[in-house]
């Protein structure tokens, strides 16, 4: 009878051996394990060698708000933030493919970020990133009840 008892199965697997899937998963893990550190890991300092035709790195316009209402743009003081507008203007000129960073300490109000932030949008800059510090992994974050 087709597959009805076993004493004719001597020679037929029933079951699956895992052993081999097991030890390619080991290997492809160990494979992942090691390439991830290697992605992870920072660059190397290291002092680059110069050319008059190489290519650039990438320029950043840096823009920093102050909680006492001073604003800086690539480390020079600026006398209000709607001073930003034209030297955003005059840097995407300069670079197509300029990228902003805003550093604001924890203490400017949130309007003041939104609108440096339009501020650099109207000047055609589309790639904006906001700068900010690794928190401690110890330290707790604190969740106020709301009042």
């Amino acid at each position: 009878m087709a597959g009805g008892s076993s004493e004719d199965d001597e020679g037929l697997i029933s079951g699956i051996n895992v052993t081999p899937l097991v030890d390619v998963m080991l290997v492809l893990l160990v494979i992942f394990m090691v390439t991830a550190k290697i992605i992870v890991q920072q660059g190397m300092p290291m002092d680059l060698p110069k050319s008059a035709s190489g290519e650039g790195m990438q320029t950043i316009f840096s823009v920093d708000l102050a909680a006492d209402g001073k604003a800086r743009v690539d480390s020079k003081p600026v006398n209000d933030d709607e001073g930003i507008l034209p030297l955003a203007k005059t840097a995407k000129t300069g670079n197509k493919d300029i990228r902003a960073v805003i550093r604001a300490d924890k203490k400017v109000e949130h309007g003041r970020v939104i609108h440096v932030l339009d501020l650099l949008r109207q000047a055609g800059i589309a790639k904006i990133a906001f700068a900010v510090s690794p928190a401690p992994k110890a330290a707790p974050i604190e969740v106020q009840p709301p009042k």
